[in-house]
């Protein structure tokens, strides 16, 4: 027998061979394809799901307000057939019905981010084809300045919670938020404005997370999915010893809600209005890089994945060339 004799006789067992294989990733892909937004959002910390369903809920609004017949926010969370239809002129759109809205410009750009993110995955789904997916991809957001810009031509520039900058914080002011005479408020403040916490995460502390032998905090970061031990200050130290004594069990703190709430009380008892933990992250963040905390050692200490969002937390310094060494 020749070689290519040899040749005719194997190749129809290779095709019966590859046949089970084609039809086996056919249908490995349609199951993929409809746990694709599943399998995405098991990955996700409880506050990112939390606030991407609140932003396709916003979107379901707005489709609902032009005609969609869709309602149910929820269903472009689970479901990528539903993003069929959906095209970069209703994304577009979206962003111009929310300023519409008087909805925040950083809003905006967070809901439009969601928007894409979803798309994405609704393309790897097959429910959006490539040439779709590419277009909305190219609708853009606000750049910062863009923002300021745009808010200053609009008659109703802000609904709901998100501010357009954070609250200053003064030094003194600092300083009278952790002297509190509540050992709880003491705390409290101090892990905001010394450490950097998130809500969420002052919100999970139990007295365990505390030791108070070594001057040391350890606890999870779900956002970014990590473990840390940071040294206390001596702020955080002495109300940690005055406070935890006495509690010996559960949440130190009680819920994000409760935190918010308290924080906003207590700022305005040293006269700052609308104060938030997240404005206690801004101070921290620039505090440390005030007193010369590199970018780096930054990022580790607040949690971030990128060293751009230390930056971005950080306030400009009042003389612009302050930190500028020529010798």
């Amino acid at each position: 027998m020749g070689t290519r004799d040899l040749i005719l006789v194997e190749r129809p067992a290779q095709m019966t061979l590859q046949l089970p294989l084609a039809v086996a990733a056919q249908a490995a892909d349609a199951a993929a394809a409809r746990t694709t937004f599943e399998r995405y959002r098991v990955r996700l910390a409880d506050e990112t799901r939390r606030r991407q369903d609140a932003d396709l809920a916003c979107f379901a609004s707005y489709l609902a307000d032009i005609g969609v017949s869709a309602t149910d926010g929820n269903i472009y969370v689970t479901d990528p057939v539903a993003w069929q239809g959906i095209t970069w002129g209703i994304v577009a759109a979206f962003v111009e019905w929310q300023l519409g809205q008087g909805y925040a410009v950083g809003s905006i750009n967070v809901r439009l981010s969601t928007v894409k993110t979803y798309a994405r995955l609704a393309a790897k789904a097959g429910a959006l084809d490539g040439e779709t997916y590419a277009l909305i991809k190219t609708v853009a957001g606000f750049r910062h300045a863009e923002g300021r810009r745009v808010d200053a031509k609009r008659a109703q520039t802000r609904r709901g919670a998100k501010k357009a900058e954070a609250v200053h914080i003064g030094l003194d002011q600092a300083a009278d938020l952790k002297a509190q005479p509540s050992a709880r408020d003491a705390l409290l403040m101090c892990l905001l404005l010394d450490h950097g916490l998130r809500v969420g995460e002052v919100a999970a502390l139990v007295p365990g997370d505390f030791d108070l032998t070594r001057g040391t905090l350890t606890f999870y970061r779900e956002k970014v999915d990590k473990t840390q031990t940071h040294r206390l200050t001596a702020d955080t130290l002495r109300a940690a010893r005055a406070y935890i004594h006495v509690y010996t069990e559960g949440s130190l703190f009680g819920v994000d809600r409760t935190i918010r709430s308290r924080v906003k009380h207590l700022g305005e008892a040293v006269g700052i209005v609308g104060l938030s933990p997240h404005d206690c992250r801004h101070y921290w963040a620039t505090a440390a890089m005030a007193s010369g905390t590199d970018i780096k050692s930054l990022q580790d200490a607040g949690g971030w994945s990128s060293p751009a969002m230390p930056l971005r937390y950080a306030e400009s310094a009042e003389i612009a060339n302050e930190g500028v060494k020529l010798s």
